[in-house]
């Protein structure tokens, strides 16, 4: 029983560390558009277009790193009904 109690533990600490990486990241992330996109929008050099493909690939960026955060939690949480957590 205390095996169980210990593995709980390590997969909460290591959920909680994923967590907390992975906000820090997507806050970074969030920081460096704001930042593109004021550039951008004082860049009259570059075409409509090319804000239009830089939109696009944040959106799917965007849309890739929620997809990847469900599939973590998911794993996790797989984990945990292994265990019988």
């Amino acid at each position: 029983m205390e095996q169980k109690k210990i593995l709980k533990q390590i997969l909460d600490f290591n959920q909680a560390t994923f967590n907390n990486s992975f906000n820090a990241v997507v806050m970074m992330q969030e920081q460096f558009e704001r930042v593109a996109k004021t550039a951008f929008t004082q860049a009259t050099w570059l075409p409509e277009e090319g804000r239009k493909a830089v939109d696009a690939w944040v959106g799917n960026y965007k849309a890739g790193r929620d997809q990847f955060k469900t599939y973590v939690d998911d794993s996790y949480a797989k984990v945990e009904k292994i265990l019988g957590a």
